[in-house]
């Protein structure tokens, strides 16, 4: 009776955050190319290409590559090979390796990548003894240049005590692990709910047109939760059959040309944290 008492106010807290007139989370891709194993982006408001890279069952990882030096990263590489047939495709070479948590799906191809490459290994202070192959730590509030972008690094504990998020404020973007995803927050392994909501809210002050690049495809599955607690919402019926649809052709959810698939997920989205329920499997 407990647990469901406080399952209960979990789940109202979170709705009274996510009625807030929240950011829509925009597209993390401005091409696709129809290509499901990886996707080619270019963040046209600056001289950073960010490349989405499929890994394991449902991971995401990025390769980040400025133009104008030709440094190269990639955040959370939970297996080598993807992202080395991605690097040899383009024919870069790899300079660091940028992770927001210690977990194994976000940190398992760093000794192979740092091994073959010798990229420099990054990640918080408070998983120094948890990350493989680390080499500068950094942590809350800290800043950090990759070539000429600023990174601020921002404390985002929740689904781990040691969480971070990179924010590159000059491209708009921010690489957000698995604290957030598109309609659900990650599961709660090490934090509280109140540091997951702490972190949350942090992301959502960023300005509204900040790009959300998240860890994992768990859309489609997000979707039919959150329609259990919406019956009648009918944008968000909308909204997960386009989820659906991309899913079926093997496209990632949130990579679109212009937009984010036209649903609004954080405005009025009541199932984004009361999917602490159904993600703590």
């Amino acid at each position: 009776m407990g647990q469901l008492c406080l399952r209960k106010n979990l789940l109202y807290g979170f709705m009274r955050l996510f009625s807030m007139p929240f950011k829509t989370l925009r597209s993390v891709s401005r091409t696709l190319g129809g290509v499901s194993r990886y996707c080619s982006i270019t963040n046209m408001s600056s001289s950073l290409q960010i490349e989405l890279v499929p890994c394991l069952q449902d991971n995401y990882a990025y390769l980040l590559h400025d133009v104008d030096t030709g440094t190269v990263g990639v955040v959370d590489p939970s297996e080598a090979v993807p992202i080395i047939d991605a690097l040899n495709r383009k024919n870069w070479n790899l300079n660091y390796i940028l992770n927001t948590h210690h977990h194994y799906d976000h940190t398992g191809g760093n000794m192979d990548l740092k091994e073959r490459y010798g990229a420099k290994v990054i990640g918080s202070g408070l998983d120094k003894e948890r990350i493989p192959g680390i080499d500068i730590v950094l942590n809350d509030g800290d800043k950090w240049m990759f070539a000429s972008h600023e990174v601020h690094v921002m404390a985002t504990p929740g689904h781990t005590r040691g969480h971070i998020s990179f924010y590159f404020p000059g491209s708009k973007s921010i690489f957000s692990g698995d604290t957030l995803f598109s309609l659900s927050c990650g599961k709660l392994f090490e934090g509280t709910p109140q540091q997951m909501l702490s972190s949350l809210r942090k992301i959502t002050s960023l300005p509204d047109d900040t790009n959300i690049y998240c860890g994992h495809e768990y859309t489609l599955s997000n979707s039919k939760f959150a329609l259990s607690i919406e019956l009648g919402n009918e944008e968000l019926k909308s909204y997960a059959t386009h989820v659906a649809h991309l899913r079926n052709k093997g496209l990632p959810t949130f990579v679109e040309s212009g937009k984010f698939s036209g649903y609004d997920v954080m405005n009025g989205m009541t199932a984004a944290a009361a999917h602490l329920d159904i993600i703590c499997f």
